[in-house]
């Protein structure tokens, strides 16, 4: 078993409860864990028996095009379509970040991190 890990993607998106939040948009960061078997790809050396970092980020970016109100929605359909998209997968883990919250006060971020 081998745990591949991309982290901060950054998106540039519209998502947000507040309608002003859905025209402006806000910066967001996306971290991934995935969990596979890679014995295969490390024996073979060959993409074609591994995931494919390059098709999970695009599967990522497809998903944050897609507005939404809810940090939780988003990584819900983040998970689901990777389990979807590629085979192998055992476990998933998904933190989406929302830079600078509309919150009323200074807030780096604020974070949702599900798991399946």
């Amino acid at each position: 078993m081998g745990l591949i890990e991309i982290e901060g993607m950054e998106f540039y998106a519209y998502h947000g409860h507040y309608e002003e939040e859905q025209i402006v948009g806000n910066k967001f960061l996306v971290d991934i864990k995935i969990e596979a078997d890679c014995d295969v790809p490390a024996h073979s050396d060959n993409i074609n028996d591994a995931i494919n970092y390059q098709t999970v980020y695009k599967i990522i970016k497809k998903q944050m095009k897609i507005k939404s109100r809810l940090l939780e929605n988003i990584v819900k359909r983040i998970i689901d379509a990777i389990f979807d998209e590629l085979p192998g997968i055992e476990k998933v883990e998904v933190k989406l970040s929302k830079m600078n919250p509309p919150m009323g006060g200074k807030i780096k971020k604020v974070s949702v991190t599900m798991s399946r």
